[in-house]
Order: structure tokens, then sequence, then C-alpha cells
């Protein structure tokens, strides 16, 4: 569905780079299980029946760990107006909103299409922002929806969570098979976690990168749909520091949805960290949207 917000050619190309790059990458590790097991089935099944579960149920699982909850109108009508006018605003269809219980201030978009999309933030977010600063906030996640960014990440972070589960399948199967059925084992065990490791931290890293440029990429957007990038910007100062102040065992139930969040959980670093971090650092992103305030 086409709506009003820009469209982003860079955050496409580079979509599209990383998909490509990922199914050469999952193509190769296809063949490598293939050839390590000597079962096209089982490997088909393994893989197909994973894709198809985190692909349909994504929003399902999603919802389920942050403890959230659909809510209508009735029950929370401010954001369900704030959501409504910026719906209407960028000319797209509304998504289904929750709330996840929780002091955590933050927001996510999931989902496999805009049509399936559910819009989710936290009770910490609700209570900490005013009306601005949430437009901000929620027209950073409908542009993630409409740009399908939550379809592509999902289809894109499935090759490493699935070769990090051949790792551990592999490991424990390792440690608790029998002597005998270890030693007739050994060489395609050792062979599997070599290839899901390599295959995992390339996954890793081209998922990572699409994540941090996608996060600028839907700053823009929400500040042009918006016209108001210090609210947005004031928006992210406060989350950021308030997640600051929260426990890191806290913060460790929702580290599995980093990419998804408005902020990170877990922060951002420098240098070699920064590779390895789902979002770009929160001082790139004031000043990219410092600078579309004085555009603007």
């Amino acid at each position: 569905m086409a709506t009003r917000f820009r469209p982003d050619h860079g955050l496409t190309a580079r979509m599209l780079l990383t998909v490509v790059l990922l199914v050469v990458v999952y193509a190769a590790f296809v063949v490598a299980l293939v050839v390590l097991l000597r079962s096209v089935v089982l490997v088909a099944v393994v893989a197909g029946g994973f894709l198809l579960v985190q692909f349909w149920f994504s929003d399902r699982i999603a919802l389920y760990a942050m403890r959230a909850t659909l809510v209508t109108p009735e029950q929370q009508p401010r954001l369900h107006g704030v959501v409504d006018r910026l719906c209407a605003t960028a000319g797209m269809d509304k998504p289904a909103i929750a709330v996840a219980a929780t002091d955590l201030p933050n927001a996510f978009a999931t989902g496999r299409s805009s049509r399936r999309a559910v819009l989710c933030v936290t009770d910490g977010l609700l209570r900490r922002l005013d009306t601005a600063e949430l437009e901000g906030v929620l027209a950073h996640e409908l542009s993630h929806v409409a740009h399908r960014d939550v379809a592509v990440m999902t289809v894109a972070s499935f090759l490493g969570v699935l070769a990090g589960l051949l790792m551990r399948l592999g490991f424990y199967s390792s440690m608790f098979g029998g002597r005998g059925r270890r030693d007739s084992l050994a060489l395609v065990v050792l062979g599997v976690l070599a290839v899901s490791g390599a295959v995992y931290a390339l996954s890793f890293l081209l998922t990572r990168a699409l994540s941090r440029y996608r996060e600028l990429a839907a700053d823009r957007s929400a500040a042009v749909l918006t016209g108001q990038p210090s609210a947005l910007a004031s928006a992210l100062v406060k989350v950021s520091d308030d997640i600051a102040r929260i426990p890191t065992r806290d913060l460790r139930t929702v580290q599995p949805f980093n990419a998804f969040l408005f902020a990170p959980a877990l922060g951002t670093g420098i240098g070699l960290a920064g590779l390895l971090s789902t979002h770009p650092p929160l001082q790139e992103r004031l000043d990219q949207l410092a600078a579309l305030a004085v555009q603007m």
C-alpha cells in the first residue's frame, strides 16, 4: 500500500543488498548441511518449518514475550487518537494497538505485513512522554511498518537464529550422546558446528548493519511526517536516560527484541562494539534530527 511516508531509496537499496547477501549465505548453509547430514528432506523440513513459524507467528511471539495485550480506543483513547491522526496524515492502514505491562519506556512494531501489523508501546513510555513526543515515537514505528522493515528483519534474522539453534543442538548432542554415537557422529557434529558458527557470525553482522540504518531512516521519516524533529529528539533523550537507570537484569528480558525497539534496551557502542549494535549511537540520531530541524 502506498503511503505519504517519503520513499527511502537508500534504505531500499541496503535492504535488497542485505537480503541478496543473506540468500547467498543461506544457500551455502543449506548445501553444507545437506552434504554433512546427507538428507535433503531433513534440512528442508527443519529450515522451511522454522522460517514459516518465525515469519507467520512473529507478532504473537513478540506480544507474548513482552506481556502485551491489544487495547481498544475506549481503553487507551489518547494512544489511539495519536495513531489515528498519524495514519490519516500518512495515508496508511491503522495497525492493531497493544500495550505492554512494563515500566521500560519503549515501543516496537511487529507483524509480517502492513495488514497484520501491531504497534506496541509500554506503560512506561505512555507515562513519561507528552503528546508531541509520543507522536514522534509512534511515527517512527509506523515508518517501520510502511517501509516493511519488520518483515525484512524477520526474514533476515531467521538465518542467524537457525544457525544458533543448530549450534546448540550440535553442542548438546555431542555432550549427551553415548560414546559409540559420539564417535560415529563426531565429524558431522563438528562440521555442523563450524558451518553454523560461520553463518551465524556473517548473518549477525549483516542484520546489525541493516538494523542501524533502518533506525536512522525511521527517525528521518518520522521527523518529516510530524514536522517536529525536536519532539522526537526529546523523546529519544528521555527514553535513553530512563533506560540507563533500569537494572541490567531487567533489561535482559527484552534483549531478544532489541533490534525492534525504538531505543535499545542494552546500549550502543563505538568502534568495534558499534558493529555489533542494533541501533546507531544516540548522538548520531540527535545530530541527524538537529540537521533536519534546521532544514525544515
